[in-house]
C-alpha cells in the first residue's frame, strides 16, 4: 500500500489535470458509469464524521473519502478543525492501494469543478474579471482554476479580513502573475466581475443578487447545509441554476432549499446537472445576457477521480512511501 503524504499531492497534482479528470467524472455521472451513495454523516460526542464513497467505471477510481470536523481540534489536540483522508481502492479486487492526505486534494477537486462549469457555462470574452469571495484555501483554488479555465485579466477579493485579504493578495497574484485588488464591498466586485466565485463560511448572503450584470457567472462553493446560504433568493431566481448534483442541491443546499421553502422557485428551477452540460444532454449558456450559475455541494465521484489521478502520477513520479500491512 502507498502513503502519501500532503506535500507528495501537492507536488504532483495539478489543477488543469485535476479539472480534467474532475470532469470526465461528471461525464460519467451524466452517462451512467459512476455509483455515488449517499454520504454517510456521522455524529459523535465531539464532532462530525463524513464517509464518501464513489466507483467510476470508466476511469478505474473507487474510493471513500473520510472527513473529520471536530471544533476542539485546535485547541485540545493542536490539530486543525477538518481533517481529511482519501483511501484509493483496486477496483479489480477491492483491496486499498494507497491512503493519501485528503486537504489539498478537496481543494483542489472544489476549485476543479468550478473551473470545468466556468469552461462551459461562462462567457468567452477576453481579458475577463474574476470577482472572489472569501480569501481562504478555497477561494485559492477557485481563483487558480478561473484562470486555468478563462482568459483572466485581473481578479478583484472581498474579505471580511483584512488581513486575509492582504495575504491572498500577495500570494495569489505571485503566483498566478495576475493583477489582484481588494475591494472595500460587495458592490465592487459586482460592478466590474464578469465571473464570481463565493468561497465562504458565511451563513447569510454576501450580495445583494439584484446587483448583479447580466451575462455573469457565479460558482457557488462554501454554502453546502440546508438552513445556510452565501446567495440570496434574488440571484437564485434570476440565474439559470447549473447543480452539481440534483440531489445534493434538494437536500444540502440552503442556496437552493430557502428558495424553495419560500416559495420564490421550485425543483423545475435547477436547469441541468454538470454532467448533462457536459455530455451534450443539455445546452450550455444560450446567450451573452444570461446569467449562469453552478452550485456547487462537493460530491465523491470529485475525490475518487482526483485520488486515482494523483496515484497514478505519484507512482508515475516513485513518489511516497510503501507499507505492508
Amino acid at each position: 500500500m502507498l502513503l502519501l503524504t500532503r506535500d507528495d499531492v501537492r507536488k504532483v497534482l495539478d489543477m488543469a489535470d485535476g479539472m480534467e479528470a474532475v470532469e470526465k467524472a461528471f461525464a460519467e455521472v451524466a452517462g451512467g458509469t459512476a455509483v455515488l451513495p449517499p454520504r454517510i454523516n456521522l455524529n459523535t460526542p465531539d464532532g462530525l464524521a463524513l464517509y464518501m464513497p464513489a466507483y467510476l467505471k470508466e476511469s478505474g477510481a473507487l474510493a471513500c473519502k473520510v472527513v473529520a470536523s471536530y471544533k476542539q481540534n485546535p485547541a485540545k489536540h493542536h490539530l486543525p478543525t477538518i481533517l481529511g483522508k482519501v483511501l484509493l481502492q483496486d477496483p479489480a479486487t477491492g483491496d486499498v492501494i494507497c491512503i493519501m492526505d485528503g486537504e489539498y486534494l478537496t481543494a483542489v477537486r472544489t476549485g476543479a469543478a468550478s473551473g470545468v462549469a466556468t469552461k462551459y457555462l461562462a462567457r468567452r470574452d477576453r481579458g475577463q474579471t474574476v470577482g472572489i469571495f472569501g480569501a481562504g484555501v478555497q477561494a485559492k483554488a477557485q481563483l487558480w482554476a478561473m484562470v486555468v479555465a478563462r482568459d483572466i485579466a485581473r481578479a478583484c477579493v472581498y474579505s471580511r479580513s483584512e488581513e486575509s485579504a492582504t495575504r491572498f493578495i500577495a500570494e495569489m497574484s505571485s503566483r498566478l502573475n495576475l493583477e489582484i485588488v481588494k475591494a472595500d464591498s460587495p458592490g465592487q466586485i459586482l460592478e466590474k466581475a464578469d465571473i464570481i466565485c463565493t468561497a465562504t463560511s458565511s451563513p447569510t448572503p454576501v450580495f445583494d443578487g439584484t446587483l448583479v450584470r447580466e451575462g455573469t457567472h457565479i460558482n457557488g462553493v462554501g454554502s453546502h447545509a440546508p438552513d445556510v446560504r452565501e446567495l440570496d433568493t434574488a440571484i437564485i431566481q434570476r440565474a439559470r441554476i447549473v447543480a452539481d448534483s440534483y440531489d445534493a442541491c434538494l437536500s444540502e443546499a440552503g442556496d437552493i432549499m430557502i428558495p424553495i421553502r419560500e416559495g420564490a422557485i421550485d425543483r423545475s428551477h435547477l436547469s441541468a446537472e454538470l454532467g448533462e452540460i457536459i455530455t451534450g444532454r443539455k445546452p450550455p449558456r444560450t446567450n451573452d445576457r444570461e446569467i449562469t450559475l453552478f452550485k456547487s455541494n462537493g460530491l465523491a465521484i470529485q475525490d475518487a477521480a482526483t485520488a486515482k489521478l494523483v496515484y497514478d502520477k505519484a507512482i508515475q513520479a516513485g513518489m511516497g512511501t510503501e507499507v505492508s500491512l
